[in-house]
């Protein structure tokens, strides 16, 4: 897995963090909410997703990957810094 800030490692380094998607405004109705805390597209294909790299720089950053075979296309690094390690940015 390419991490934007040290560059090719071992996918076993990183955590998972989802698929990158925009967060709703405030005051956004609850199935707004509901839809983006829960509904995933799951698609066999192209994902823009979050990964934390939790045995190194320890920073999430964005990786888009074919999910049909693991390729990584592209890992760019958050233009946003993360409130937490363990919550990933919002868009």
């Amino acid at each position: 897995m390419p991490c934007p800030q040290c560059g090719p490692r071992d996918v076993y380094e990183f955590r998972y963090g989802g698929e990158a998607q925009r967060r709703p405004a405030p005051g956004s109705p609850r199935s707004t909410w509901t839809a983006y805390l829960y509904d995933r597209t799951n698609a066999a294909g192209v994902e823009d997703a979050w990964w934390y790299h939790r045995l190194g720089c320890k920073r999430w950053f964005r990786a888009v990957r074919d999910t049909r075979d693991n390729t990584v296309l592209k890992s760019t690094a958050p233009t946003v810094p993360p409130r937490d390690a363990n919550d990933p940015p919002g868009d």
